[in-house]
């Protein structure tokens, strides 16, 4: 067997012609680039949040509280940056509130007719109708317009077929006061809706407040998002 000490020597002259070990500034820039592409080095490599939170760390130990006689007045001066910086972090962890929970909501069926309008401009049809005296189409737009808004505010939705009876108990879990009134105004709808019977300024009234009233009261319960009204 040859000893390691015979072909050593070979080796170390075949070396450099195999890799060269003095390149020059440019060989060396391509060699670091390509070494720096790879996978392993791109996936260590810190993400934004990563540098925003080191910035925001690295700001919060910066913070020296001054001290000495009358100096308290600053305590509350750092507490509310503290409390800014806690929001900041939070909105980029969590994203927006989700306070808006009615932009996932689409407007769409309505009893039974594919409608579009929001609830004020239901309101707004509503009042035009009452003012030439066409109390049943009044009432008919009323109703629509307090379910509607129920439903811009995600308390209670509608889905294709929801009934206006169906609406108003589900309404009624969410504004327990309001349950009864709810119902008796369901009625009012179908009765113009579906039984042709003509509509009245008192009927008219009693929806519009009723509309009026829930828009100022703080619902019981949501329904779920995942489970809007059936039927």
């Amino acid at each position: 067997m040859t000893s390691p000490l015979l072909w050593a020597p070979a080796v170390s002259a075949a070396l450099p012609a195999a890799i060269p070990v003095d390149p020059d500034a440019q060989q060396a820039r391509e060699w670091l680039v390509n070494e720096l592409g790879k996978p392993d080095y791109q996936a260590a490599r810190p993400t934004w949040f990563d540098l925003v939170s080191k910035a925001i760390g690295d700001w919060f130990a910066s913070l020296r509280l001054p001290t000495g006689p009358g100096l308290d007045g600053f305590l509350p001066l750092v507490v509310v940056i503290v409390v800014v910086a806690l929001v900041v972090v939070a909105f980029l962890v969590f994203g927006r509130p989700r306070l808006n929970r009615r932009s996932g909501v689409p407007a769409g069926a309505l009893f039974g007719s594919d409608d579009q309008r929001t609830a004020a401009e239901l309101r707004a049809s509503a009042a035009r109708a009452a003012a030439v005296g066409d109390f049943t189409t009044a009432i008919e737009e009323a109703f629509r317009a307090l379910a509607r808004q129920l439903a811009e505010r995600t308390v209670v939705q509608t889905a294709p077929g929801t009934t206006a009876r169906d609406f108003a108990a589900r309404a009624g879990a969410s504004f327990p006061p309001a349950a009864a009134e709810l119902a008796a105004c369901a009625v009012l709808f179908d009765d113009v809706r579906y039984l042709e019977r003509p509509g009245t300024r008192e009927g008219f009234d009693r929806v519009a407040a009723l509309d009026r009233r829930l828009q100022a009261e703080r619902p019981a319960s949501l329904e779920r998002l995942e489970s809007p009204v059936a039927g």
